[in-house]
């Protein structure tokens, strides 16, 4: 497709009809010109096509496809190569469905645990959720099909938002609501973004020139295309001047028109126009290039590939030695869960599966002596006596009672918060009563985000879940059992109470505004900043051997902020059986001038390993990982000093660590005033140059006089005289008679040459 052709013979109004859709799911075409039309499906975990009536919602019929774990249970892999695994395999039903564009993965930051939707986003850490999600995209357009990550940006909550603006400075924007998308254009390479509904410090996201223009493609270099959430455009015309390419659905085309006369009036520059045409064709361009029509869907194949995912994301949370269950032991299944498990959640991600596998008929089909009771009902807010009395009765009975719980599907979907963490008191009700009676007492938990668990010291086991697909069912079996060794580790912290989240206050905001007061410090950097209990650490989770870390060590003792660092750490299985283990690298500032956290995750890796097997894992840091983000120059900033370098197996399980001296190769300029300090002064050369010679002996004359003085004012005077000086303003200077006015503009003057 020669697209500059296109676009010189395309007429004004074909340019403006390009950049709607023709329907809900699918771009126009100019027939006359050669251009089809091309289809985008909602994913990001399964290929939610609808060929009749659309919507985005999740409500209307949609073929039947494989349903993936979700991100929430897939960041929790802690692999990169699960996610691109994942990729593939849905590249390949797009192409069988003839689908260009896969509207995934969702990149948004878990801020609060009562976010509905946080089952579709990967992480409370940027970093974890930019390397899987980049994962995601080369794995997904390795077979010719778009990726279009979402929602950009700061989409964080359910309520309001499609109206609502998320209000940050600039530091939180860059450092933990930015990074992931960064991530997927530099190094996944997508080739689409979606823009959120939201909008960022009162600048709707579809409107937003700042992030759309000179972040996305000024700063990271983007040449795909920008297309909106579906009904997000406000103004078509302010969209088209900031970046955004293509609004959806498009609305039959109303707002086309008034491209047109904005273009006619010279409101709107037509070379603007022609760019965001010529994003919507080239996307249509790679779409044809890379059409498959012979591809078909292995559906038996993919139900395979995600039971497999799901093992490697499933997190052991508890293990008193109950698990994993001997196959001869006369177990009791408990729970409507073990047979209809939730696998998925609610809206526009929502998957039309063939099938679901439930854990109790796979236990069954794979010989297990095991039993059922239905113990609760899942949509049934109080307990039915009958169904936890027989549940109880037979849990005596048995060798272990293994209880199916978690969060039903009205608790966490698209279209609504979550107002608490609680799973519902029927279980927990039925748990505690089972745990009373069989001390092997095994919760599974189904759920896309964090719960509270009141009777967790109570139980002998807890395996996480997630939402894990369709194969659930088969991956908790094989889980429970030992044919698989749980590896997953938590990709969020779980707090004690709903109370200990720091964006508690200022969750879900007031008349659509969102004050995100906590800043930087979102999950484990506002744990661990106020060294708060949580019920389980960011990176968390448990395995059925056990792993020695040794020989830490890095390529250099001391660098620049322009070179990289190679750092490696042995890892060995010291248990008996094969394992994996993530290996996690966090970096600590040792000193800084700026609030900063205790750590950031920089670097993991998966290792496999075979009872007594040691490897070696190795990490490249670069700048980045020793960098915090400075609105003064607008770009990333190393200040010099000690960072120690920290491997371990969760954010609070720290095996090793190594300090490396950093130097950074760039100033904050300071720009001098009257109220400057003295403190600020002394930072600089200049200044402390121009001080020594202004002051001269009159200041050791003061010296001696102000040491008689602090003789007499007792211990700790000197640091407390010292703390004023540094915080004094300029102007001081001037008052307490050591220079003149003129003197003080002159060394203004000179330090802001």
């Amino acid at each position: 497709m020669d697209i500059k052709k296109i676009i010189s013979e395309m007429t004004l109004e074909e340019k403006a009809s390009l950049c709607s859709g023709r329907d809900f799911w699918h771009t126009k075409a100019v027939e006359r010109l050669g251009v089809p039309d091309m289809m985008m499906c909602d994913g990001p975990h399964g290929l939610r096509k609808q060929v009749g009536e659309g919507d985005h919602l999740g409500i209307n019929e949609s073929i039947e496809t494989v349903c993936y774990p979700t991100a929430s249970a897939l960041a929790s892999s802690f692999d990169r190569e699960v996610l691109t695994e994942l990729g593939e395999a849905l590249g390949e039903e797009c192409q069988a469905e003839d689908v260009g564009m896969l509207l995934g993965p969702g990149l948004n930051m878990k801020r609060s645990p009562l976010c509905g939707r946080n089952f579709e986003y990967f992480s409370e850490d940027p970093y974890l959720a930019g390397e899987v999600g980049a994962a995601y995209v080369q794995g997904l357009q390795s077979k010719g099909v778009a990726a279009c990550a979402k929602h950009f940006a700061a989409n964080n909550q359910e309520t309001r938002r499609m109206s609502g603006t998320s209000n940050m400075d600039e530091r939180t924007l860059r450092e933990i609501y930015l990074p992931a998308f960064e991530a997927v254009v530099k190094k996944g390479k997508t080739r689409g973004i979606m823009c959120a509904y939201n909008g960022i410090n009162g600048v709707f996201c579809a409107e937003n020139k700042k992030l759309l223009t000179d972040i996305l493609r000024d700063e990271w270099g983007y040449d795909g295309m920008v297309v909106t959430d579906w009904g997000a455009v406000k103004d078509r015309v302010k969209g088209i001047e900031a970046g955004l390419d293509l609004e959806m659905p498009g609305g039959a085309g109303v707002q086309d028109q008034a491209i047109v006369d904005a273009v006619k009036n010279g409101t709107l520059d037509e070379a603007k126009l022609d760019q965001a045409v010529e994003n919507v064709l080239r996307l249509v361009s790679d779409y044809m290039e890379q059409r498959k029509p012979e591809t078909t869907a292995d559906r038996e194949k993919y139900a395979q590939i995600s039971r497999r995912l799901e093992e490697q994301c499933a997190v052991l949370l508890k293990n008193d030695g109950i698990l994993p269950l001997a196959k001869e032991k006369n177990v009791l299944f408990i729970g409507e869960f073990a047979e209809k498990p939730r696998y998925q959640g609610g809206g526009s991600s929502h998957i039309n599966v063939p099938h679901v596998t439930g854990a109790f008929t796979c236990a069954k089909e794979a010989g297990c002596p095991v039993s059922f009771e239905m113990g609760y009902l899942v949509h049934e807010d109080e307990s039915r006596e009958e169904l936890m009395k027989k549940a109880v009765e037979r849990a005596k009975e048995a060798d272990a009672a293994v209880i199916f719980a978690g969060l039903p599907d009205a608790y966490e979907s698209e279209g609504g918060d979550r107002e608490h963490m609680n799973i519902p008191e029927t279980q927990n009700e039925l748990i505690r009563a089972v745990a009373a009676v069989q001390p092997n007492t095994i919760v599974v938990l189904h759920g896309g985000s964090s719960m509270v668990l009141p009777w967790f010291d109570k139980v002998s086991a807890v395996l996480h879940m997630h939402l894990g697909g369709q194969e659930t069912g088969a991956a908790a079996v094989n889980l429970l059992y030992g044919d698989v060794n749980p590896s997953g580790k938590l990709a969020e912290t779980w707090p004690l109470r709903l109370e200990d989240n720091p964006s508690y206050l200022n969750f879900p905001g007031e008349d659509g505004v969102v004050e995100y007061r906590e800043g930087i410090y979102i999950g484990y950097r506002y744990y661990d900043k106020k060294k708060m209990d949580v019920r389980f650490p960011f990176g968390y989770g448990l395995s059925y051997t056990t792993f020695e870390y040794s020989d830490i060590k890095a390529d250099k003792a001391a660098m620049q902020d322009t070179d990289t660092l190679t750092v490696s750490m042995r890892v060995k299985n010291t248990g008996s059986r094969k394992g994996k283990e993530a290996v996690q690298l966090y970096v600590r500032d040792e000193e800084s001038t700026v609030g900063r956290p205790v750590r950031e995750l920089k670097g993991f890796c998966k290792v496999e390993l075979e009872p007594g097997e040691e490897k070696e894992v190795t990490f490249t840091l670069d700048k980045r990982a020793f960098a915090y983000y400075e609105p003064k120059i607008q770009d990333w900033f190393v200040e010099s000093g000690v960072f120690h370098i920290e491997i371990g197996s969760s954010s609070r399980d720290i095996r090793a660590e190594l300090p490396v001296e950093v130097t950074g190769t760039k100033e904050i300029p300071i720009t001098f005033t009257y109220t400057s300090t003295v403190g600020e002064l002394m930072k600089t050369e200049k200044g402390r140059a121009f001080m020594q010679k202004m002051m001269g002996a009159s200041a050791d004359r003061q010296a001696k006089v102000e040491d008689e003085n602090l003789r007499h004012m007792g211990e700790g005077s000197e640091k407390i005289a010292q703390s004023m000086m540094v915080e004094m303003p300029l102007r001081s200077i001037v008052s307490f008679g050591r220079m003149t006015w003129e003197q003080l503009d002159a060394l203004i003057a000179m330090l802001n040459s």
